[in-house]
C-alpha cells in the first residue's frame, strides 16, 4: 500500500482553489478543501445602514452580483413586511436568469470543457470534434460561448442599466419600469440566444428537448446529433468515466428560484424550494429553521455544534497549527452535509430527465454537469415568458412606497438560488443600523470543511474514491470540482500554505 499526499491548486474557477488529497494506491482515501483568505463581508455590514447592504454586497461575486442584491434586497423586505409589485418581481426574475444562464455557459464551454481536450483522451473516437469544439480562444464551441454569453447579459443592462453590481432593486420593487422598448429589446436578445442554443448545443428543438422524461430518449436524442455541444459533452464525459465519480452528499437543497408573484397552481416558483434526503426518498418542504453554521475545523471564533445564521456570527481567529484548515464554515441543514446546485434544483423540482439518470447512475460529475446545461435550456423558457407576461401589464406599478415608519429594526432572510445553488443573507436590525449580516453562499454548502462531528463536506467527500492516474497531473480531481462551478470569490480568496501543484490545461 502506498500513500501520498498533494497539495493541489485548481485553476479554472473563479477565485482560488486548494486541496489537500491523500493517495492511496491510484485512488483518494482522503480529501481537504482548503478556504483561504477571510472574506469580512458580514463584519463589513455591522453598524451600517440597511440601504448600504444594496450598494455592498453585490460585490461579494463579480459572477452572482445580481442574486446578491436580491437575496439583499428581500432580507429587507421580510424584515420590515413589504409585499413588492408583481411588476417588480417580474423584473428581478428577468435580471436573475440571465445572470445565471451566462454563467451556465461559461461555466460549461470556458471552465469545464477545455478538459477534455487533454492528450490523455486521444483514444477517444471524437477526439478530434471535441477538440475543435472545445479547445480554448480556439474552438468554435468556446468562441461562439464568448460572444452569446456577453449577449444574454445584456438583458441585465437593460432593466438594470449596467452589470455587474447594478443596484437596480429596492425594498418595494425596483428603479426603472419595464418600457415597451427593453422588454422588445430583451425578446429579440432572447430569440437570438435560443437559435444560437438550439443549433450549436442542443442540435435540435428547445421544446422537444425539455419534453424528454427518459434516459433512452436522450440516449436518442445524442446519437442523432453528433455534431451537437450537448453530444460531445457527454460523450467526452462519459469516455472520461464521469458518470461513475463525484457522487459526494447524496442529500439535494434547493431554496427554490424565481418567486411568481401569482403563483400557478401547485407553484409558487419556476423551480420549486426543497430538500430531498439521499438518493430513494422523497421531496419535503424547505424548513429554513433547520439551517446552521459549524465551525470546528474553520478559522473562526469557536462556538459548539452549529449556530442558525440569525444567532451567527463571523469573528475571525486564524490559528494555523491547530485542526483546523479553511476560511469556509460548514453550513448543515438538520445537522447533515448538503449538495446544492442545478442538479439540486432540478431533481428537488423533478425535472424529469435528469431524476431518471439521478435514479439510474446517481449524482456523478457528468451528471452534474448535464442538469447544468438543462437548467440553461429552462430558464431560455422562463425568460420568454416572464417578458412576455411582463409585455401583457406595461402599465402596472414596479414599485411601491415605503412609508418610513415602515424601516424599523428586526430580523429578515433573503433565500433565493443563484447560479451555483442555494444563497442566503440573514439580517439583524437594532437602533437603524445593521447588528447581524450572515451570508451562505452555494460554495459555503459544497466547498465547507468538516463539521463537529468530524463528517467531511460534500466536496471533500466528492473526490473519496476517485481514480488518479497521474498524480503531477490529477485530471480527474479537476473534472469532479469542476463540475460543482466552485466560486471561491463569493466564499474566500487567496493565501500561500507552500508548495503547490497547478494543473489544468
Amino acid at each position: 500500500m502506498t500513500r501520498r499526499t498533494l497539495e493541489l491548486e485548481l485553476n479554472r474557477v473563479e477565485g482560488d482553489l486548494t486541496f489537500q488529497v491523500e493517495l492511496e494506491d491510484g485512488r483518494v482515501a482522503d480529501a481537504r478543501c482548503i478556504g483561504t483568505t477571510y472574506r469580512g463581508f458580514e463584519q463589513i455590514m455591522l453598524g451600517r445602514t440597511p440601504m448600504d447592504a444594496l450598494v455592498i454586497t453585490p460585490r461579494i461575486c463579480g459572477i452572482c452580483s445580481t442574486a446578491h442584491l436580491y437575496a439583499a434586497v428581500r432580507a429587507l423586505e421580510d424584515a420590515w413586511d413589504i409585499a413588492p409589485p408583481a411588476n417588480a418581481v417580474h423584473i428581478r426574475n428577468v435580471s436573475l436568469m440571465a445572470e445565471i444562464i451566462q454563467s451556465d455557459l461559461r461555466q460549461t464551454f470556458l471552465f469545464f470543457t477545455p478538459d477534455f481536450c487533454h492528450a490523455r483522451y486521444a483514444a477517444s473516437p471524437r477526439f478530434d470534434a471535441i477538440g475543435a469544439a472545445f479547445t480554448p480562444f480556439k474552438g468554435w464551441m468556446h468562441l461562439e460561448t464568448l460572444r452569446y454569453s456577453r449577449r444574454v447579459i445584456e438583458i441585465v443592462a437593460l432593466f438594470a442599466g449596467q452589470w455587474p453590481h447594478s443596484s437596480h432593486m429596492m425594498p418595494g420593487g425596483v428603479t426603472a419600469p419595464a418600457t415597451a422598448r427593453r422588454i422588445v429589446d430583451g425578446q429579440s436578445l432572447i430569440a437570438e440566444l435560443t437559435r444560437w442554443v438550439e443549433r450549436r448545443i442542443l442540435g435540435g428543438d428547445l421544446g422537444a428537448w425539455l419534453e424528454i422524461a427518459h434516459a433512452d430518449e436522450f440516449g436518442n436524442w445524442v446519437l442523432e446529433r453528433p455534431e451537437a455541444a450537448l453530444t460531445l459533452l457527454s460523450q467526452a464525459a462519459r469516455f472520461a468515466g464521469l458518470h461513475t465519480m463525484g457522487f459526494g452528499s447524496p442529500h439535494l437543497l434547493s431554496f427554490g428560484a424565481f418567486a411568481l408573484p401569482e403563483p400557478m397552481v401547485g407553484r409558487s416558483h419556476w423551480l420549486a424550494p426543497g430538500v430531498r434526503f439521499g438518493s430513494d426518498a422523497p421531496v419535503v418542504p424547505l424548513d429554513p429553521s433547520a439551517i446552521g453554521e459549524q465551525v470546528r475545523y474553520s478559522w473562526f471564533k469557536p462556538h459548539p455544534g452549529g449556530k442558525h445564521p440569525f444567532e451567527g456570527e463571523t469573528v475571525p481567529d486564524y490559528q494555523p497549527a491547530s485542526e483546523r484548515y479553511s476560511w469556509i464554515k460548514a453550513p448543515r441543514y438538520g445537522g447533515e452535509v448538503m449538495q446544492t446546485g442545478p442538479l439540486a434544483d432540478l431533481v428537488v423540482d423533478g425535472d424529469p430527465l435528469v431524476v431518471d439518470l439521478y435514479r439510474r447512475e446517481g449524482g456523478s460529475a457528468w451528471l452534474r454537469q448535464l442538469a447544468r446545461l438543462r437548467r440553461m435550456s429552462q430558464l431560455l423558457l422562463f425568460l420568454r415568458r416572464t417578458l412576455d407576461q411582463l409585455a401583457t401589464r406595461i402599465s402596472e406599478p414596479h414599485r411601491i412606497p415605503v412609508p418610513p415608519d415602515a424601516k424599523r429594526d428586526g430580523q429578515g432572510a433573503g433565500m433565493l438560488t443563484a447560479a451555483r445553488g442555494a444563497l442566503g443573507h440573514w439580517i439583524g436590525i437594532r437602533d437603524g443600523v445593521f447588528d447581524r449580516y450572515q451570508v451562505i453562499t452555494p460554495t459555503a454548502w459544497n466547498a465547507s470543511p468538516r463539521d463537529s462531528d468530524g463528517v467531511r463536506g460534500h466536496w471533500e467527500e466528492s473526490l473519496i474514491g476517485v481514480p488518479v492516474q497521474d498524480p503531477e497531473d490529477p485530471l480527474e480531481i479537476g473534472h469532479v470540482i469542476r463540475s460543482h462551478d466552485p466560486c471561491l470569490a463569493c466564499a474566500v480568496h487567496c493565501l500561500d500554505s507552500g508548495r503547490r501543484i497547478r494543473f489544468g490545461v
